[in-house]
Parts: C-alpha cells; structure tokens; sequence
C-alpha cells in the first residue's frame, strides 16, 4: 500500500498498467487497491500543482500562527474543525512551540485577508492571539521546484 501511495502522491496521472508495472501485480489489482483507499478516505482527493507566478492568479496565501485557549473536552479539536470550515482556510495543522495551529489561509488580496482575521478568526472567544505571515514568493511545493533555474551541482557553501 506504501508504495502504490507513492507512486500516486509523485504522479497521480500514472495508469493502472503503470503502476502494475512497478509493483508486479496486475491493472485490476491497481484499481480495487485504489478504490478501496477511496473508500476508506485515505485517498481523499488529486490536484495539480501550479506555478502560480506563471498565471494571472492574483490572490494572496498567509500563514496565521494561532494561540487558544483549549476548550474543556474538546481541546484544540473542536476549534481547528470550525476554522477548516471556512471557505478561505486552505489548511489547519496542530503544532508544537510558540503557538497552538497554523492556519493557511487564501485571499483575493491583503484586505481580504486582514478582514476574515479581524472579524471571523481573532472574534471567536477562544482565540488569544494571532501573527499573520504573508507568502512572497514559493521555491517548493508538494516535492516540486517552482519558479527556479536548474543549477549544475551542490550549492556552494562559503566561509
């Protein structure tokens, strides 16, 4: 199952004969193994990875570090599933340190995104504090070098 996952995350285009291929079983193999991940949401979707520099996209991301005070019985858990919920919130991850989650959140532009953190995020009674981080630019996402000239060889390193 490990590497048929694999092969999927590194190019979810491959064909069932592809992937048969590669793991010695057969194409029917490959399609009940896959939908059985489906069924089981472990696969829970496919997606392209783009360049946005190379789009007209014009919106903006932002990483929201995020400080609650954990609710009685639910922990963090309860609040992480309301934020996921909104419609600008592109992922919602638990972390240790300085600061409780990381929201990653899309927006038409800075605005957009000031807004929906001064009037959905930081009035929801829990929160005690946020620190916005606007993307610039992106090198790697998903395992993929974005917007960047090969280089020929190790980086260099200098003293």
């Amino acid at each position: 199952m490990e590497r048929l996952l694999e092969l999927l995350k590194e190019n979810a285009r491959l064909s069932a004969g592809d992937i048969a291929t590669r793991l010695g079983i057969t194409e029917a193999e490959v399609a009940a193994r896959i939908a059985a991940l489906e069924k089981e949401g472990v696969i829970l979707g496919y997606h392209a990875v783009v360049d946005r520099e190379k789009t007209d996209h014009s919106g903006v991301t932002a990483f929201i570090e995020v400080r609650i005070t954990p609710e009685s019985g639910g922990g963090f858990d309860r609040f992480a599933r309301r934020v996921s919920q909104y419609e600008q919130v592109r992922g919602c991850y638990l972390m240790s340190g300085a600061y409780d989650l990381a929201v990653v959140v899309e927006g038409k532009d800075l605005y957009d995104v000031a807004r929906f953190v001064a009037e959905k995020l930081s009035t929801l009674d829990v929160v005690l504090s946020t620190a916005t981080h606007f993307q610039l630019r992106t090198y790697k996402h998903d395992g993929f070098m974005l917007n960047t000239p090969p280089t020929d060889g190790p980086l260099l390193v200098s003293p």
